[in-house]
């Protein structure tokens, strides 16, 4: 029997997802390559590494800032935005 896909947001866009994709991997099936801007000159980043190591993918997921997108699972619901520096300068 084949997972049952659900959706999660992105800045309010709804995506599908499958289980066991990390939220990197769903966002990049929907087309999002960038979900991080740099602290200095705003800069766009997304998945580089894809194994947790490099930081460029992080994300606030859930109100929780700087998760690796790369490495955390995507669950239904899942509300993502786009982080702006540190994640703490909303």
């Amino acid at each position: 029997m084949t997972p049952a896909p659900f959706t999660l947001t992105f800045d309010g866009r709804r995506i599908t997802a499958l289980p066991g994709q990390s939220v990197a991997a769903a966002l990049w099936a929907a087309g999002i390559l960038a979900w991080r801007t740099t602290r200095h000159g705003g800069a766009p980043r997304g998945a580089f590494c894809g194994i947790g190591a490099c930081y460029d993918c992080l994300a606030t997921v859930n109100g929780r800032p700087n998760q690796r997108a790369c490495l955390l699972p995507a669950r239904p619901g899942d509300t993502v935005t786009t982080q702006e520096g540190t994640g703490h300068d909303r």
